[in-house]
């Protein structure tokens, strides 16, 4: 008994040890790709081709003023904070609104409806992209921030449905009944009860929206065409593309930096609300 006690102990040792040697060479894979670009955003390119895996001789903080100023990203990041806050604003409210009224209310082809939002999740953006550039045209809104902002906010609302529809079944009716009582009206109920009670909920959308709008390339390529337009992650790839073999890599990894802390930051500072708000929604008790 002693000697099976013995091995079982070996076993889980073993598999415990097994287990954090993937979990540190998984962490080495993701981490270490950000802290090379962190510090070879501070190399020229002659040192980058040099020795591309050493430490900066000269840590040039110029390579982030002249991406900033002379390659336009200050241009495309202000774009990016414009496009992605009014694209959340818009996502989150419609979304909220949309699954309150199915989480709380029996009405015909509720059902349908909000399979139809759940259709939206699964159907790939690239089928839409030439029906979308011709609406889009059509509708006078191709090349303007107004177009992308719009677009980013339909192919994001189903996702915000089904988080939110999911949170907002969990509130009791009771709150509802006591806010009708009180003399709230629909739309006040949903604005000064129901919205301040899904905060979680929203704070998990709007960090995934928020990430995902920041990082995206290809809707913002086929709807926008004007350079005072871009943003970040497209006006980056526009650069590379136009100066080819002349690239000035430390400035391109520098803005490459840029793209990247916000996410980051965001990530690293909300990440517990983050957990919160994606396992609120799927425990009931």
């Amino acid at each position: 008994m002693a000697d099976n006690s013995a091995l079982e102990e070996v076993g889980q040792n073993l598999r415990r040890g097994i287990t954090q040697l993937v979990f540190v060479i998984y962490g080495v894979i993701v981490v270490f790709p950000m802290i090379w670009l962190g510090y070879t955003a501070f190399k020229s390119t002659s040192e980058l081709f040099a020795s591309a895996w050493a430490l900066p001789v000269d840590w040039k903080l110029d390579n982030f003023v002249e991406a900033w100023t002379e390659a336009q990203i200050g241009d495309f990041f202000w774009n990016s904070i414009f496009v992605t806050v009014s694209t959340l604003v818009l996502q989150l409210f419609l979304g909220a609104m949309a699954s309150y009224s199915l989480a709380k209310y029996r009405f015909r082809g509720q059902n349908l409806i909000y399979y139809g939002f759940l259709a939206g999740l699964m159907f790939p953006i690239f089928l839409g992209l030439v029906p979308l550039f011709f609406m889009v045209k059509g509708l006078g809104l191709l090349d303007t921030h107004l177009g992308i902002i719009l677009v980013y906010a339909a192919f994001g609302i189903p996702f915000t449905v089904f988080v939110l529809t999911a949170f907002f079944r969990t509130i009791p009716t009771t709150i509802m009944e006591a806010g009708i009582m009180d003399g709230c009206g629909h739309f006040a109920l949903f604005l000064r009860v129901m919205l301040p009670l899904a905060k979680p909920g929203l704070t998990t959308v709007g960090i995934f929206t928020f990430i995902s709008i920041w990082n995206e390339y290809i809707l913002a390529l086929v709807l926008l065409s004007s350079s005072h337009l871009r943003t970040l992650p497209l006006g980056i790839a526009v650069l590379q593309f136009v100066q080819f073999y002349e690239v000035d890599f430390g400035a391109l990894f520098a803005g490459l930096v840029i793209v990247m802390l916000p996410t980051l930051i965001c990530y690293i500072v909300l990440q517990e609300q983050i957990t919160k708000g994606i396992t609120v929604g799927a425990v009931k008790g």
